[in-house]
């Protein structure tokens, strides 16, 4: 599931990019120094199809006063959603172990939109505290791209 590509030594900044489907960690020496790719994460199950991932329907039931008919939904969140928050967690666990060993200093969140938002209560739980937020969707983006939108703010 998790790639590492070597040990690096102890890096100013740690820039992640993420969506709900994979995660891409790169170091920085220095602000504007070249980033070098640390650790890759895929999250497989948000690529499954729903229906192999729950086993049926909600049952359907009548409604204890009047003739209603309605489905028995759980009002928990589905499958997809919940491995998303799995990921998340997983993400911030990596990240948290890796500043408990001191191997950065500062963090740079990079995330789509829908995948931000999932991310963003996963980091502080895990004890990480996120230098800056970027909202856009760079997953599978060159780090020269990356870099750019990072030198340019």
């Amino acid at each position: 599931m998790a790639r590492s590509d070597g040990q690096f030594g102890a890096k100013s900044y740690w820039v992640v990019v993420a969506d709900e489907f994979r995660a891409t960690i790169y170091a920085r020496d220095k602000k504007y120094s070249p980033m070098q790719e640390v650790l890759s994460l895929q999250n497989e199950t948000a690529r499954e199809k729903r229906s192999d991932l729950e086993s049926d329907r909600s049952g359907r039931s009548f409604d204890s006063a009047g003739q209603g008919r309605h489905s028995m939904g759980s009002g928990e969140p589905g499958t997809k959603v919940q491995s998303y928050l799995v990921f998340a967690k997983e993400i911030a666990e990596r990240i948290s172990s890796a500043k408990q060993h001191g191997t950065f200093d500062r963090l740079v969140v990079i995330a789509a939109p829908r995948f931000l938002g999932v991310l963003r209560p996963a980091l502080p739980s895990a004890g990480i505290d996120s230098e800056r937020e970027i909202d856009k969707e760079l997953t599978g983006q060159k780090p020269a791209v990356i870099q750019d939108l990072l030198d340019a703010e």
